[in-house]
């Protein structure tokens, strides 16, 4: 039997608590009511995270999008997955709808509650959700370990090696081959899965550990500095994997089976993952050279003469040199000469790509009584507030010794004002007060923002009136999302039937002659295949009890009312549009997959 799903009520209003307590809990869901953000943050801090929680937007002290903000920092702090947030509200200010996407809440509910609703709402978003860790864990999860895959393992000890402290391993089997000979592949995946978890209870808590190759491992040991304590590692992995071994195979078992560590100190020889697991790798060699079974730590003087030489790079050498590998969550420093040639470029693709920045100039001011030396370090010590206080897309130079110039990239106007009153107000609780900071802004505007345009995206819009399909065909198109529109069911079966592209949503109006949108709906379901997988959004201007409820068991997305709201629609288009692809990204991984 399932476990009941867990979510979390936090609202000032105990008639609210109340009543959604009450309904959540006839429905065999575990409930947990809290009155305040803050409370949340305490009973997660000690509890965990549930599936899901539904949380207040106008509460004293700290409102919705405070308290998800701290959430955000906590599940940070400790590891955790992002937990989905759906808002209740009764505000119908459509700005508000608008920051909640911003911020990525994972829907609306409006107060006060329809039960119905309310529950349809809470099992699309936790499945939603659980269908993308599962999509995840697929892909990024070797199938016989249940280690992290190649891929995975890079991008995870990527992050590893660029913010902690440790020492990252190379781990080889050795003589392994000959259990597959000798015994079978099927004692062999026995022998790998036996010694992935022998490497996952050897290495230190927080650790991550990838499955690379055959028989390749990878592991981050979480603050491990001292040589002593990568021999004991490799002590314990060779007794544990005989001792397993010969549990398995007999105690008569005599293959030299065992495992050679080449290991690098982090950040001692720096914090690409790339460069350092190739210095890893030359460890790792150097054991497998003299005897195995044992582990050999790199220095400057594993370097061979032979190594040091320069040879001949491809292109993929080359981009490596030149690109910025690990990415780092700060903003891109650099010196004038070269932020001269980005800021140029910058402005030429905003001009091309219609995307929108704002320059912002620092100038930081000495105050009266404070000592040269404090003014001149916080000087320096303010262009590493500004670094990580922005995003890894901005940039930023230092153009002289009081003075930081910034380019907010891809930013809406009235964000900008928001961000740097943050920077400012976060250095003031932080730092003691000795410099005065002041500053210019500059908004370089265009046209329009498309909201994404990493992917090419299509949506079919089925309404019987032409004016819908042209009100809310245009926003749409001008987000840079391609748009058909269609005035009937039977059309959308038809294109459905007829073409190879098939859209990633069609938004589907309800209230239409011949073949309504629920009866559309149903037809579209037992087409099969991938036609009848597509995502619908229904269309409507019915306010009637029971519509959103019947067309969410349906299986519909969203809803969207009529009278649209050009802006609230296509920023709900692009959230499940981002939700649509996010899936269709991880299906792709998981079919191209070897």
């Amino acid at each position: 039997m399932a476990a009941a799903k867990w979510i979390m009520v936090v609202d000032d209003d105990t008639s609210n608590l109340q009543m959604a307590g009450h309904i959540l809990s006839k429905n065999n869901m575990r409930v947990t009511a809290l009155k305040s953000g803050s409370a949340l943050l305490d009973y997660i801090g000690k509890n965990g995270t549930p599936d899901l929680i539904l949380l207040d937007i106008k509460m004293p002290e700290m409102d919705g999008f405070e308290t998800l903000s701290n959430l955000r920092v906590l599940e940070k702090q400790k590891g955790l997955n992002e937990t989905p947030v759906i808002f209740l509200t009764a505000d119908e200010n459509t700005g508000t709808e608008t920051r909640g996407f911003e911020v990525g809440v994972s829907d609306f509910i409006r107060k006060p509650f329809n039960p119905d609703v309310l529950l349809r709402r809470i099992n699309n978003v936790i499945s939603m959700q659980s269908e993308m860790i599962n999509l995840k864990n697929e892909a990024t999860r070797d199938k016989l370990t249940g280690l992290l895959n190649k891929g995975a393992a890079g991008v995870e000890l990527s992050t590893m090696c660029n913010e902690e402290l440790g020492c990252l391993m190379m781990i080889d089997l050795d003589s392994f081959k000959l259990v597959n000979d000798i015994y079978g592949h099927e004692m062999g995946d026995k022998v790998l899965i036996s010694f992935a978890n022998i490497i996952k209870e050897t290495v230190p808590d927080n650790s991550r550990v990838g499955r690379i190759g055959g028989d390749e491992f990878v592991a981050f040991c979480y603050q491990m500095t001292m040589e002593d304590s990568v021999a004991q590692i490799a002590k314990d992995l060779n007794e544990k994997l005989l001792a397993s071994a010969k549990e398995m195979m007999g105690e008569d078992m005599n293959i030299p089976l065992g495992a050679s560590v080449g290991a690098v100190m982090v950040p001692r020889y720096g914090n690409d993952y790339t460069s350092l697991l190739k210095l890893a790798d030359k460890c790792l060699y150097k054991v497998k050279k003299n005897g195995k079974h044992g582990y050999s730590i790199y220095d400057t003087s594993v370097i061979s003469e032979e190594e040091e030489n320069s040879v001949q790079m491809d292109i993929k050498s080359l981009s490596e040199i030149l690109g910025e590998r690990n990415v780092p969550s700060v903003a891109l420093q650099m010196d004038m000469d070269a932020f001269s040639y980005v800021y140029r470029y910058i402005i030429r693709y905003i001009a091309r790509h219609n995307v929108n920045a704002c320059k912002v100039l620092f100038t930081l001011n000495k105050k009266e009584g404070t000592p040269d030396d404090i003014y001149m370090d916080q000087c320096d010590e303010f262009g590493n507030h500004v670094r990580h206080s922005l995003r890894k897309s901005d940039i930023m130079t230092r153009s002289r010794y009081n003075q930081y110039y910034v380019f907010l990239t891809d930013i809406r106007e009235e964000f900008t004002e928001r961000v740097i009153k943050q920077i400012v107000d976060s250095w003031g609780e932080a730092y003691e007060e000795g410099i005065e900071i002041v500053y210019d802004s500059e908004f370089v505007r265009s046209e329009v923002g498309p909201l994404m345009q990493d992917e090419d995206k299509f949506v079919i819009m089925v309404d019987d009136d032409e004016k819908n399909l042209k009100l809310a065909g245009k926003p749409l198109t001008d987000a840079g999302i391609k748009v058909i529109g269609l005035t009937s069911g039977q059309e959308l079966i038809d294109y459905l039937d007829q073409n190879e592209e098939l859209p990633d949503l069609v938004l589907l109006d309800i209230r239409m002659p011949g073949m309504d949108g629920f009866e559309t709906l149903k037809k579209l379901r037992d087409m099969g295949g991938d036609a009848g997988r597509v995502s619908v959004v229904f269309l409507t201007a019915d306010d009637s009890y029971g519509t959103e409820a019947d067309g969410l068991a349906l299986g519909a997305m969203d809803f969207i009312k009529k009278p649209f709201v050009p802006e609230i629609m296509t920023l709900r288009v692009s959230h499940i549009l981002e939700l649509v692809m996010l899936r269709k990204r991880f299906h792709k991984v998981l079919t191209t997959k070897d």
